[in-house]
């Protein structure tokens, strides 16, 4: 939905919503006195440290500083971003969650438009459900029970029949006063150019909802009974629906536990409902496509650890290998990718009921680490007792290498990199460095605009550069230090006391990329803010959001050893062209900083004085 989240709707919404019940439903907690205590959820500890206070509606860890209110603590638990994370508290008390320029008239179109699809798309899982239980539904019926689905297991996932008429659902939705065009857009009905006839989409099939996280159906997924073609049937992309996006049982893992540890990414819908049936809740599936960024994004948000689940088979080597150029980008620290190939012939259905929960469960936990599979899938066909061989398989894990996020695991594989090739570490990571610098250099390149010799550039080609995003643009220091904090906000402790070195005019408020960087400071000194994620939130729907999710998006390319290094150098320089404004300039900076209402800290007080001792010396 467009626009942003009025501040006075989520301001009155923390005032509504118990923070007490949002944590005590995630942390077990014991009343002690008027607050409760319980282990934090945050950090590794065994004497409780963390408190929720009822009256405060607030929580805290004394143990690693963790602290907010209830939509904090969801952005953090659950690893929501901050409109999913408002959204949920708000579907706690049934209410919708409004948007700023919702009088627009367009807007409003938009939202009555979705209003209307995901109502349709309700009605539909309805009738599917409904006709399961009748006459026409008993060969859907005995096909479920054949493959073992208690009713329970159908219940909660919403399983139905389509009836194998043309115009089932068609006629029921018509009677409904829902027009052809509506049920077209939203995939339940094929329109035929030729004939200009409309039929069901979905005829003589199991039916599966697809649920988004709020458990709104916003999709269908039909399975043939028999033989024909095809065996899954999706429905299309629509206003609400993007498979790239959406993941089978992700809204049915959630509901069936509180405090999800790892998801296991399976290939089918009957694949997650059979290990469901065996009591294994946490199994999603793509729906028709491989696996995306965005797939994974929204899987870590909610665990740590994602287990891909493929056929032992060569189509599911070549899948897993896609999934594993996929995920690289995404291991940052804290984050586990693992690979399960399952005995050819087998999936997970067949699997799990010859040989039951437990074995599969161990399956899971005996699953290849992505570090492995990395290397195994490098060294395929290459005889790594040569030099050539192993000259390759060096360079393919190198190539692998470049795409995972600075930090310990890919610290961790660089070294095991070099047991395995017999090169020094060192070496290795200075060739991965220098890979780094000429695909930095050729993006660059091909980011540049052309132009031909002898012509001058358009208007339009001379604004192009002012019109290209932050990362495409060489940052100022002042940026640097903005996109060094943004991307590790524990480097806050090694900055000066206080924000003299910034620069600033003699207005006292300086450029706004100044401003952003001191609220920046202001936050993370103040909030002990860990995540980007977090602090993107806290900016949210603002034009300083938007400055700093470009910059979130921007790649560091150094190592974070280095990082707090050219920190430190880069406040040393803002701090010596500081020094170079004159005395008058630097004084009429600091009284306008002052009445501006921003206090000054001790050194920019004693620097008062001193300034004002000079500028008296040179009027005698």
């Amino acid at each position: 939905m467009a626009g942003q989240i009025p501040q006075r709707f989520i301001d009155d919404l923390l005032g509504r919503v118990d923070v007490v019940e949002v944590v005590g439903e995630r942390v077990q907690l014991k009343k002690a006195g008027r607050n409760f205590s319980g282990l934090c959820p945050f950090h590794q500890e065994k004497t409780p440290s963390f408190t929720v206070s009822a009256d405060k509606q607030f929580y805290h860890c004394f143990g690693c500083g963790a602290h907010g209110n209830a939509l904090r603590f969801l952005m953090e638990y659950d690893k929501l971003p901050f409109p999913e994370a408002v959204e949920q508290l708000a579907g706690r008390m049934g209410i919708d969650v409004p948007r700023e320029g919702a009088d627009d008239p367009r807007a409003q179109q938009r939202e009555k438009k979705r209003k209307e699809g995901v109502n349709l798309l309700e009605l539909a899982a309805n009738f599917y459900r409904e006709r399961l239980k009748m006459q026409e539904g008993q060969p859907a019926q005995r096909y479920l029970a054949n493959r073992g689905l208690s009713d329970d297991v159908i219940k909660a996932y919403g399983i139905g029949y389509a009836p194998a008429e043309w115009e089932a659902l068609k006629l029921h939705l018509n009677e409904r006063g829902i027009s052809e065009p509506v049920q077209v857009e939203y995939g339940l009905l094929i329109h035929r150019e030729d004939t200009g006839r409309t039929y069901d989409r979905f005829r003589d099939r199991v039916m599966f909802p697809i649920r988004d996280l709020r458990g709104r159906t916003i999709a269908f997924g039909g399975r043939v009974m028999g033989d024909d073609q095809p065996k899954y049937l999706n429905s299309p992309e629509t206003p609400v629906f993007h498979k790239g996006r959406e993941l089978y049982g992700l809204y049915e893992a959630r509901q069936a536990s509180n405090k999800l540890e790892q998801l296991v990414m399976v290939e089918g819908y009957m694949d997650v409902v059979a290990l469901a049936q065996y009591g294994i809740h946490n199994a999603v599936a793509t729906l028709g496509t491989a696996t995306t960024e965005d797939h994974l994004s929204r899987l870590f948000r909610l665990v740590s650890r994602v287990v891909f689940c493929f056929d032992g088979d060569r189509a599911g080597l070549q899948a897993a290998s896609r999934a594993l150029e996929t995920a690289l980008p995404m291991m940052i620290d804290g984050r586990e990718a693992r690979f399960l190939f399952l005995p050819e012939g087998d999936d997970p259905d067949t699997l799990v009921r010859r040989e039951g929960t437990e074995a599969f469960q161990n399956r899971v936990t005996c699953a290849m680490p992505l570090s492995e599979f990395l290397f195994e899938q490098a060294a395929q066909g290459r005889d790594l007792n040569t030099v050539e061989g192993r000259e390759r398989f060096a360079s393919q894990v190198l190539e692998s290498l470049g795409k995972v996020p600075e930090g310990m695991l890919k610290s961790l594989l660089l070294e095991s990199l070099a047991k395995r090739s017999g090169l020094a570490q060192e070496q290795l990571k200075g060739l991965l460095e220098k890979r780094a610098a000429k695909t930095a250099s050729q993006r660059q390149a091909q980011e540049e605009p052309k132009s031909t010799p002898g012509i001058a550039p358009s208007n339009e080609e001379a604004q192009a550069p002012a019109r290209r995003s932050t990362r495409k643009q060489a940052l100022s220091p002042v940026g640097r230090i903005i996109q060094l904090l943004l991307h590790e906000p524990r480097l806050v402790t090694a900055l000066p006391e206080g924000d003299g070195w910034l620069p600033m005019s003699s207005d006292g408020v300086g450029s706004d990329e100044t401003r952003l960087c001191r609220d920046l400071l202001a936050l993370l000194r103040a909030g002990r803010y860990r995540s980007p994620q977090v602090i993107l939130a806290h900016f949210q729907g603002s034009a300083e959001g938007e400055q700093l999710s470009a910059l979130a998006q921007r790649e560091l390319l150094i190592s974070k050893a280095t990082r707090e290094t050219e920190l430190a150098g880069l406040v040393a320089h803002l701090d010596h062209v500081r020094r170079q404004q004159s005395p008058q300039e630097e004084y009429d900076a600091l009284l306008a900083q002052e009445r501006d209402g921003q206090k000054l800290d001790k050194a920019q007080k004693q620097r008062v004085k001193e300034l004002l001792v000079e500028l008296s010396q040179r009027q005698q």
